[in-house]
């Protein structure tokens, strides 16, 4: 017989659904699309993962902090590339939507690091939903990285062919210094972030394969 679960993990279990369905509306409203697909997608597949793993039986602290703490650190080194080389202003020609950099650094430099901390303290005390957090971390930088090596290869939806940097008003947003990166337009197989992509991708696989690993014994 399953043991039914306790309050706190029926608490972190609606917590973790609220969030995997208020964050990408928020960021359809506020952005576009593309956070429906990447936040939501990688919220979705990390509820999953999390729910049949972490949540019903959380694993010693030496399993799996060691192994998001370099995850986060790897990300942390990787937006430092994408400011550097322009990824907010660049995804916002890509796809149209009105992504600053203000946003760009609200979102993953500074309110990114705080749950990053908490997390890290939560999965010391096996709180449940700093699993689901992890999970989410893993499957996004851990997997979703991959994305940095496409992106350079779709045609952006503001004038694709002129290789200059675009300033515009996107849904009455002003988004200045917009570059291209279309690999057909430059001549160059490039995309911010894509050169530091791998730092999070690496420890981000290596603990989705223990945590199912151990899931399966």
């Amino acid at each position: 017989m399953k043991n039914p679960l306790s309050s706190s993990q029926k608490v972190s279990l609606v917590a973790a659904c609220t969030f995997t369905v208020v964050a990408p509306i928020m960021g359809y409203l506020s952005i576009g699309l593309p956070p429906v697909i990447i936040v939501g997608g990688s919220a979705l597949v990390g509820l999953f993962c999390w729910y049949f793993t972490y949540l019903k039986k959380p694993v010693e602290p030496h399993i799996i902090l060691p192994l998001f703490i370099l995850t986060v650190a790897g990300l942390q080194i990787h937006i430092v590339e994408e400011y550097l080389m322009g990824f907010a202003p660049a995804m916002s020609r890509l796809f149209g939507i009105p992504w600053s950099e203000k946003n760009f650094l609200m979102v993953f430099a500074l309110i990114g690091p705080v749950i990053y901390t908490l997390t890290s303290l939560g999965l010391y005390y096996k709180v449940p939903i700093a699993g689901f957090v992890a999970w989410f971390i893993f499957i996004g930088p851990g997997v979703a990285e991959f994305t940095h090596f496409i992106f350079p290869l779709i045609a952006p939806e503001l004038l694709p062919h002129d290789p200059h940097s675009l300033t515009a008003s996107i849904k009455g947003t002003r988004i200045p210094q917009m570059p291209n990166f279309y690999v057909k337009t430059t001549g160059q197989y490039y995309f911010p972030g894509m050169w530091t992509a791998v730092l999070p991708m690496i420890p981000g696989c290596l603990a989705i394969y223990r945590l199912l690993i151990r899931r399966s014994k």
